[in-house]
Parts: C-alpha cells; sequence; structure tokens
C-alpha cells in the first residue's frame, strides 16, 4: 500500500527545503526553496499527531545534531535519522530515540560500496536490522541507469540501482529510502522510471523522494509501483511553504489508503 511520507531536513540546525542538486555548491550557489521559523521538535510533533509514520530527519552536513535530537525527543521511536550516520554512532542514534537509523555516505569509502563497513554498522544494531534503513539516493546516468550519490549527493559511487545491488543488500536492511536526487526540491514530478524500477526490484519497504508535487503524485507513484513504493514531498507541501498541497490532504490520503 503506497503511503506519504513526511520529511524532516535539516540544514545548519534549520528546517528547509533545498534543491537537492546544489547542496554541494557555495553558500552563494545553495538554492533554498523554504527555511521554517520553527524547529525540528515543531514537525516531530505534527506528524507524531497526525500518525504519519515512517518520517525521515535527515541532516545535511554539520550542525544539525542538537535539532536532530529534539525531533527524536518528540517523538521517541517514531522517527527514522540519517545524516553522518556510521557504525561509531548507529546505536547512540537508536537510544537517542530513533526508530531506525539510515546510512549511505559511509558504505561508500571513496565512492566505492565497502561490505565491511556495512557489517560494522549492522554488529553495532547487535544484528537488528529492523533498525537500519540503506539511503540509495541516485543520480540519472542515461535513459535506463542510476547510480548512488553521496556527499550531499554530489559523488557519484561505483554503484548501480538496479536488481543485482538491491538483491544484494536486501538481506542487512529492513527497507530503502531513496532520493532521485536530480528531482529533489524542484516539484516538477517524479522520476515515473525508477519508481516503475524499484518496485519491480525491491521485495521489502522503500521510499521514493523526489519532485513529489501533489496528490496527483502520489496516485500516480501507487499506480506506477502497484502500491508497491511509498512518496515523501517536501517542497510543495503548504508546512514548507509550498501551494502544491496541504499536509492535511495528504493525511486523509493515507487514511483513505487504509
Amino acid at each position: 500500500m503506497t503511503r506519504f511520507r513526511p520529511c524532516i531536513d535539516l540544514h545548519a540546525g534549520q528546517v528547509k527545503q533545498i534543491v537537492g542538486g546544489t547542496l554541494g555548491s557555495t553558500t552563494s550557489e545553495l538554492k533554498t526553496n523554504f527555511v521554517s521559523s520553527h524547529g525540528a521538535a515543531y514537525f516531530a510533533k505534527l506528524y507524531r499527531d497526525n500518525d504519519l509514520t515512517g518520517a525521515h530527519v535527515i541532516m545535511l552536513g554539520p550542525g544539525n545534531t542538537e535539532a536532530a535530537r529534539e525531533a527524536l525527543a518528540a517523538w521517541p521511536s517514531g522517527l527514522q535519522v540519517g545524516g553522518g550516520i556510521t557504525d561509531a554512532n548507529a546505536r547512540e542514534w537508536i537510544e537517542a530515540g530513533a526508530e531506525k537509523v539510515i546510512i549511505t555516505s559511509y558504505l561508500f569509502p571513496e565512492g566505492r560500496f565497502s561490505q565491511e563497513r556495512l557489517d560494522a554498522v549492522l554488529a553495532a544494531l547487535d544484528g537488528d536490522k529492523s533498525k537500519l534503513v540503506i539511503d540509495l539516493s541516485c543520480r540519472r546516468k542515461g535513459d535506463d541507469s542510476w547510480f548512488v550519490a553521496m556527499n550531499k549527493w554530489q559523488t557519484i559511487t561505483d554503484m548501480e540501482v538496479n536488481q543485482e545491488s538491491i538483491s544484494r543488500l536486501e538481506p542487512y536492511c529492513s527497507e530503502f529510502l531513496i532520493h532521485a536526487a536530480d528531482n529533489e526540491g524542484l516539484q516538477r514530478g517524479v522520476d515515473e522510471k525508477l519508481v516503475q524500477r524499484l518496485a519491480e526490484w525491491c521485495s521489502i519497504p522503500v521510499t521514493y523522494a523526489g519532485g513529489g508535487r501533489n496528490l496527483d503524485d502520489l496516485e500516480a507513484v501507487k499506480r506506477l509501483s502497484g502500491g508497491k513504493v511509498d512518496l515523501t514531498i517536501g517542497s510543495a507541501l503548504d508546512c514548507f511553504g509550498g501551494n502544491g498541497v496541504r499536509l492535511e490532504e495528504c493525511v486523509e490520503w493515507n487514511r483513505r489508503q487504509e
């Protein structure tokens, strides 16, 4: 069953919506769609009160630890947290109240996938893969291929997102989070081909993010994936300054799916 899933993106300690492809840019080139006057805990409570489970809190660079901890304190065991997660701090974030931790860049030292590092993160979680989400956020190469992107989506790794890599990683995690970095923050619609492929490749829960604009996109993801892929909408939401869709409409959409 396709669900709407919300997010809390943190940059320099504030809740923001950023054009994903510009994250590695200098401050003058960084394109920001929205900066909230509310802290992370406000959004955590908003999602909690509306029973919006499976939300991810992403720390985009340094200076976000305190804000992420505030969000987790507002909804213990209700949020997933990612950004800078390693084998050294994964358990610490679970103990701080995260339902699950999300890893990406740590798995790709110098842009190459490391099974050793994945094993180390899982060991830090006592082998409990239900606590682990693998982020395979990616950038498109050509018409029908995508490669995992790390370091704020600026470095392309050696891992193609395909049936082989998905099958290789599924035994180690409980779900995938996949941003289409080229679509992120642009509100131009989802990468339909990627959504279709994810539904074909994945046998565990997967959340797609990038380009979601409105309820029509939720319906499209549901149709394209046969209800197997969830959708995150960020910049288009009214609570993030958008005018594409209201959060309460997404909440009601979820309720109708049940």
